[in-house]
């Protein structure tokens, strides 16, 4: 692989939003030329007969069955609540009123 142009470099700097100096285009041109050698190495790998690997730690899914418990009256679910107003659930305003 050939190394980047400093027109290539500008062009990434742009759309990552990053303003580079003239010292560092030629800088990056260079670092980004070998990173990209270097991967270019994963070509020459044989993968044809590999079969496609999601993971590798042989981890599975466990699947718990819900269970439905004998439901609680209300009474006794709102004894769990911090505040009430009544029946209904009491929470702390959301929005301040100006």
């Amino acid at each position: 692989m050939s190394k980047l142009s400093i027109s290539e470099v500008e062009h990434i700097a742009k759309l990552s939003r990053l303003e580079l100096t003239p010292e560092e285009k030629e800088k990056f041109a260079n670092q980004l030329s070998g990173v990209l050698e270097y991967v270019s190495q994963l070509n020459e790998v044989e993968t044809a007969d590999i079969d496609p690997t999601a993971q590798v730690t042989g981890l599975k899914n466990i699947y718990v069955k819900d269970r439905i418990s004998n439901p609680e009256s209300q009474f006794e679910l709102l004894n769990n609540v911090p505040k009430l107003n009544g029946t209904a659930i009491q929470i702390p305003a959301v929005f301040n009123e100006e």
